[in-house]
């Protein structure tokens, strides 16, 4: 099966198009196709709704769930300039390996209605016991990636890649299915699962949009890392990196995520290794789907994949696109700025954590239409009063 659409290379159009032997494929226009099979599906609505635990689940009793909050009659989702939630017009999936299984992973995205957020259902577990919530408290491991789990022991890792693609699109709520214990690897960057949000399409749902606004700086370190975030408009990254490799030494990268960019700037940023590490790995049983199809090699004599690299900063890029795809796990879009130094997984979630903790960090904010600009409200505790926000 094939599927062809355009996406950006170099900024200009070429078609991808991709076979399902997974294979890499030139297309017209010189452009590689991403790793992987791409499966086009009706739309099949999130039936049934979501199991008790995560229906109930307390944050979603402070969040807007749904559009029955009123002031004076006016329904909040129909105030002028008030952003809306959102989720993809149709269901819509694909078929990748597992970076570390090697295992082929069968992958769907779903609607889901207002107020779900973001849930992973492992398909290979029966009943409920599969579902695992996106959220920075349900993180498992953070040693090679981003894993969360449930109660039940359901783990699903490597989400960083598709929680970023996520970010930058402006899903709020999905029901993303899976086979397997890891999201498929694709080609190590976001702009796979990009394209397969831009394919089906995304709608407004009746519902606002809430972020989480910072309101002091917090700071997590860990010897010479370090993870920041402070008061700021909007939603910015900045992150400094220093290998002792030449291929990479010292980068450095600022950027306020608005208007669509994180498409040309963020999401074709790679993931990223060392060849001693691969080894390493491989020996541990570990990276068994790894190819320089899907990450960036780097050996003693510089990068060894032969289209080399798609940006000269690639790397640093890519932290910054790993960094979106953990702050995510908040939950909400976050308003404030993040600064990471040699940062990582860990320290990304350390530092969530101690924002969320702390109630006088944080509140809940009404989003415009406009991403970098939030409606004032009053808080009570940290729940929304959602009158006061629109009066």
């Amino acid at each position: 099966m094939k599927f062809v659409t355009q996406t950006k290379k170099n900024n200009e159009l070429s078609s991808y198009s991709v076979a399902n032997n997974g294979a890499m494929h030139t297309a017209p226009g010189g452009g590689k196709s991403f790793v992987g099979e791409f499966h086009n599906i009706s739309v099949d609505k999130l039936a049934g709704g979501l199991p008790a635990q995560l229906d109930n689940r307390p944050s979603d009793k402070d969040h807007l769930a749904n559009t029955e909050h009123t002031n004076s009659g006016h329904n909040v989702a129909s105030v002028p300039g008030t952003a809306l939630q959102r989720t993809l017009k149709n269901s819509i999936g694909c078929t990748g390996i597992g970076l570390h299984s090697g295992s082929d992973v069968n992958l769907m995205l779903r609607p889901a209605p207002s107020g779900t957020g973001i849930v992973f259902r492992r398909t290979d577990i029966s009943g409920d016991a599969g579902d695992v919530l996106a959220d920075v408290h349900n993180v498992v491991d953070a040693m090679l990636g981003t894993t969360i789990g449930n109660a039940s022991g359901a783990t699903v890792a490597t989400i960083e890649h598709l929680m970023a693609a996520l970010r930058g699109a402006g899903i709020d709520n999905l029901l993303i299915e899976l086979d397997g214990p890891e999201i498929p690897i694709m080609d190590g960057s976001a702009a796979p699962f990009l394209f397969l949000i831009e394919c089906t399409g995304t709608v407004a749902q009746n519902a606002p949009r809430r972020a989480i606004e910072v309101l002091k700086p917090v700071k997590v370190t860990d010897g010479n890392k370090s993870a920041e975030i402070s008061p700021a408009p909007g939603f910015s990254l900045g992150f400094e990196i220093d290998f002792e490799s030449a291929t990479i030494g010292k980068q450095d990268m600022e950027i306020q995520l608005v208007n669509g960019n994180f498409k040309d700037i963020l999401s074709r940023a790679r993931t990223f290794g060392f060849t001693h590490e691969v080894e390493q790995l491989r020996a541990l049983g570990l990276a068994r789907g790894g190819s320089l199809d899907n990450a960036i090699v780097i050996s003693s004599e510089g990068v060894l994949n032969e289209e080399g690299l798609r940006f000269n900063d690639e790397f640093v890029r890519h932290k910054i696109l790993d960094s979106v795809g953990d702050l995510y796990l908040a939950g909400a879009p976050l308003i404030g700025h993040f600064h990471g130094v040699r940062s990582g997984h860990a320290l990304n979630h350390m530092l969530l954590k101690k924002l969320l903790s702390d109630s006088s960090a944080w509140r809940y904010s009404i989003q415009t239409a406009s991403s970098d600009r939030h409606i004032s409200q009053t808080i009570v505790g940290h729940s929304m009063d959602v009158s006061a926000a629109i009066a």
